[in-house]
């Protein structure tokens, strides 16, 4: 009877164990518009394995690129409501959210890459992540979308004014919408997984993002002209569910958080070497590539100015908290 007891003692400890054990595992849905080779999935692709790795396995990352679980609006509310843990998307989409995280699509608002990196990383970039917090979402680090650039099917932008009477799909938020009016073309905010159709179908005239994405999408196919105008810069905001993060163990969250930072440097450097090699790509492909001349970019920063006064009034701190940051950085 003491055997039979001891036994069935021993067998439940072992069944509690293995509960616990099975309780400490994780899987993490993470998405993204991007298609797989884009750089944005490099990054992802590396923060899985370093999570995999430093969890032992107890925490699996199954990536889901090329917008197969639906728009950035679409994975939003997942994340939110806890049906997906983990998104990759532009910083600038979180305004429905945060009004603030508008500043992130100013055009002209960087001058160059690096001068994103200080912001992004430093303390600005972490007060604008943390105040999604209350919207049930949780800010670990930033990926490089990069500078964005025109295309469209219909002629050559040689000058600011070729881009009047164009269609352009834009990201659908009222500052981007705006930009495209201020420059006397037509905008039409679409999700991203219905871009490539519009524009194969002539329901839109063209579009912007940059190179990489364009290449990445194989936009070269439905498009013939490619202008380098660099207009806005997007950082890409990599978060989780504030839902699957509050039920993670202090040492858990703690890989996750430092693998997202630690993946983000590499995917900057992956993003950054692949701009001309994409340049290439698109010409191979057919299109025609034109840079504004310097008088013209002038123009063209002249006609943004307005839109960035426009938006800038409703988040005013916040603007002046980053003119600042940009302003420590160019002395």
């Amino acid at each position: 009877m003491k055997r039979m007891l001891l036994k069935s003692v021993v067998a439940t400890l072992i069944a509690g164990l293995a509960g616990v054990a099975t309780a400490q595992e994780k899987t993490i849905k993470f998405a993204t518009q991007n298609p797989k080779g884009h750089p944005i999935v490099a990054g992802m692709e590396k923060f899985a394995e370093l999570v995999q790795a430093r969890s032992g396995g107890r925490i699996k990352v199954n990536l889901f690129p090329g917008a197969v679980l639906g728009s950035d609006q679409a994975n939003v509310s997942a994340l939110q409501g806890g049906t997906l843990e983990m998104v990759s998307m532009n910083s600038g989409i979180l305004a429905s959210l945060v009004k603030d995280f508008a500043v992130y699509d100013f055009p002209f608002m960087f001058a160059n890459e690096q001068e994103a990196d200080v912001v992004v990383d430093g303390a600005f970039g972490t007060r604008m992540h943390a105040r999604l917090e209350e919207k049930g979402i949780v800010g670990l680090a930033y990926y490089e979308l990069g500078f964005r650039n025109l295309t469209n099917g219909r002629r050559a932008i040689n000058k600011v004014a070729d881009i009047e009477g164009l269609k352009l799909r834009v990201i659908p938020n009222p500052i981007n919408v705006d930009w495209v009016k201020a420059l006397g073309a037509n905008p039409t905010p679409l999700p991203f997984p219905e871009v490539y159709a519009a524009l194969e179908q002539r329901a839109i005239d063209g579009q912007e993002n940059p190179v990489t994405v364009i290449a990445a999408n194989k936009f070269q196919e439905v498009q013939k002209f490619l202008a380098l105008t660099n207009h806005q810069y997007n950082p890409q905001s990599v978060m989780i569910s504030k839902k699957f993060w509050d039920g993670l163990p202090a040492a858990d969250r703690q890989i996750v958080q430092a693998a997202a930072i630690e993946s983000a440097k590499l995917q900057r450097t992956v993003a950054r070497e692949q701009v001309a090699g994409a340049i290439e790509t698109l010409k191979k492909g057919g299109m025609t590539v034109t840079q504004l001349p310097p008088a013209e970019m002038r123009l063209l920063q002249d006609k943004m100015k307005p839109v960035i006064a426009k938006h800038g009034e409703a988040i005013a701190a916040t603007v002046a908290e980053l003119q600042a940051e940009l302003a420590k950085l160019r002395k």
